[in-house]
């Protein structure tokens, strides 16, 4: 049997009812535009439109005849005209209502008679999609109050909800004909197609908005936090982005350190005369995790050594694993006393004493009832392979404008650990001297898989804006990073979003977290390297990175472009 073209696209079934539709095993239901404002905003459908939920709007614009509209305006303005006269020679009270709609009336026949505006009769209709009519009613509730909020009202199709799907479908026929007459000003605040204006008058270059062409430029330090997470899989551009912004906030006056976990960031380094420092066992810089803590203006000496306390604490638990809360107080106890062994004691002035080093805080807790199993799982960290890392005072130097560290040559096993040390040092030296500085972590979740580490990265994105310092957290391992209990707050702590080329076992989670239409959705899926969503506030665009020539050169990861 031959089928037509209708019989290939049609639904398999369409139940009717008077207020909603099955189609398949989806649940529809059509609402129509009944009553605007005096006044639209350009853009007021934007929520609407850039919703996740599944719908179909359809707008139709019907010009209407010019002459025969002058004439029922004409005798409109004659009807207002004829009830002011009246209720003026009653002596009632004026009505601004009416004075308004006169003068409303007034101006738009001087438009449509200099030709300045057109009338269109404009219709407005929305069909929305679910799973369960209660949740049709719960989509439906939350369209309505969106427009309500901006005193736009709808109805539902009430028995014409065929003739609404159908209005709604992509054939351009309007089968409700629910009009309301528009000249072109109003009219054209429907126009769906709104780009976000991301151009700013200061801050760096980020990329083109792929909507419209315009450059993407922002401050990222106008914002209430300067920390942003970018989120991409493998080769999808995410390490690129971030070297392009490093190289552009260095021209600015901004501090750029970078925990480099590949080795990615030493051409840029070494491009812009910048310090490159590699953490590794038998590397000759060290980073002493009791190192001094700094004491920032509006903290006293006392809170800030307390909390100094917790961190080394953090590091020790991620170094030794597990421990028992009674094995965890008496690490408090030791780390306190480490201290007070070197005269650092809460109360004193003790910015020129001499930080101790983890073979001490071994000693301590060897000398402490309950301390004796914490030491002996320290001793590769102080005697052991591992005793080039950690055991040796700091003679790192943070004076140069770019600071990389790289963690390439550790064992995958310590990365976490060197990453955890590697911020605790640049977060109390952020803390001493205040400046604009941004600090980029890259592949964050070998950080975010230990709890201490994930509660301090956490800790430090909450920070950082008093400190006038900007985080930057880079992953490619989405599941691992949301998975933790401190993942989705991070996100929520970061005022820039940047989403690349995403892989398709990551966007049901990416989806729910970012709240993505499908659209979105599937333009991360299928968006070439280097395109993406950029979301800034409240404001988000299609984006591309782009490099000029000089800069490629200096930030390309591609082997074979690097050999060039």
């Amino acid at each position: 049997m031959k089928k037509d073209l209708a019989d290939i696209i049609a639904p398999p079934e369409i139940t009717i009812a008077p207020t909603h539709m099955k189609v398949g095993k989806k649940f529809a239901r059509t609402v129509f535009v009944s009553n605007y404002p005096r006044y639209l905003s350009t853009g007021w459908m934007s929520p609407i439109i850039n919703a996740p939920e599944l719908m179909d709007i359809s707008i139709f614009m019907h010009p209407a005849d010019t002459a025969d509209t002058l004439k029922k305006l004409k005798r409109k303005t004659a009807q207002i005209e004829a009830q002011l006269m009246d209720q003026e020679e009653k002596g009632l009270v004026r009505n601004p209502q009416l004075e308004t709609a006169y003068q409303d009336v007034e101006g738009l026949r001087d438009s449509l008679q200099q030709a300045r505006e057109h009338l269109f009769m404009v219709a407005l209709y929305i069909t929305f999609y679910a799973d369960t009519l209660k949740d049709l009613d719960v989509l439906e509730g939350r369209v309505v109050n969106m427009l309500e909020t901006r005193l736009v009202y709808a109805k539902q199709a009430t028995f014409e909800q065929m003739e609404g799907w159908n209005s709604t479908l992509p054939i351009a026929a309007d089968r409700l004909a629910v009009h309301t007459p528009m000249n072109s000003g109003p009219a054209s605040s429907l126009f769906p197609f709104v780009a976000t204006d991301l151009t700013g008058d200061t801050g760096i270059l980020y990329g083109v908005n792929r909507t419209d062409n315009t450059l993407v430029i922002f401050d990222r330090f106008s914002l209430e936090n300067a920390n942003m997470v970018i989120f991409s899989k493998s080769g999808g551009g995410k390490s690129y982005a971030a070297k392009l912004e490093a190289i552009r906030l260095m021209m600015t006056g901004v501090d750029v350190i970078i925990i480099d976990p590949e080795h990615e960031y030493k051409a840029l380094a070494e491009a812009v005369g910048g310090s490159f420092i590699n953490v590794s066992l038998a590397s000759t810089e060290h980073i002493n995790p009791f190192d001094i803590p700094s004491v920032p203006e509006d903290e006293s000496d006392d809170d800030a050594l307390k909390s100094h306390v917790v961190t080394v604490a953090g590091l020790i638990k991620m170094m030794v694993g597990a421990i028992t809360p009674e094995e965890e107080a008496v690490l408090d106890r030791a780390i306190t006393e480490t201290y007070a062994m070197k005269d650092i004691i809460a109360g004193k002035d003790f910015s020129k004493k001499t930080a101790p080093v983890l073979s001490d805080l071994k000693t301590v807790l060897e000398s402490l009832e309950g301390g004796k199993s914490v030491a002996e799982r320290l001793y590769r960290f102080t005697d052991g392979s591992y005793s080039g890392f950690t055991n040796f005072p700091t003679n790192v130097d943070l004076g140069n404008r770019l600071i990389v560290f790289s963690l390439r040559d550790l064992e995958e096993g310590l990365r976490p650990i060197a990453m955890y040390l590697v911020l605790n040092f640049i977060w109390n030296v952020v803390r001493g001297k205040i400046k604009k500085r941004v600090m980029i972590v890259d592949e964050a979740w070998w950080l975010m898989r230990y709890p201490e580490g994930a509660l301090f990265l956490f800790g430090l994105v909450k920070r950082a804006r008093k400190y006038y310092l900007g985080v930057t957290t880079i992953t490619q391992d989405v599941e691992d990073f949301l998975l933790s209990p401190y993942g989705r707050p991070i996100i929520t702590n970061s005022s820039l979003q940047l989403l690349l080329k995403q892989s398709p076992a990551m966007m049901d989670v990416l989806q729910k977290t970012f709240n993505l239409s499908e659209g979105e959705k599937s333009l991360l899926l299928e968006t070439p390297v280097g395109q993406g969503l950029f979301f800034a506030g409240t404001k988000h665009a299609v984006i591309q990175v782009l490099a000029s020539s000089p800069e490629d050169k200096v930030i390309t990861t591609t082997p074979h472009e690097r050999g060039k």
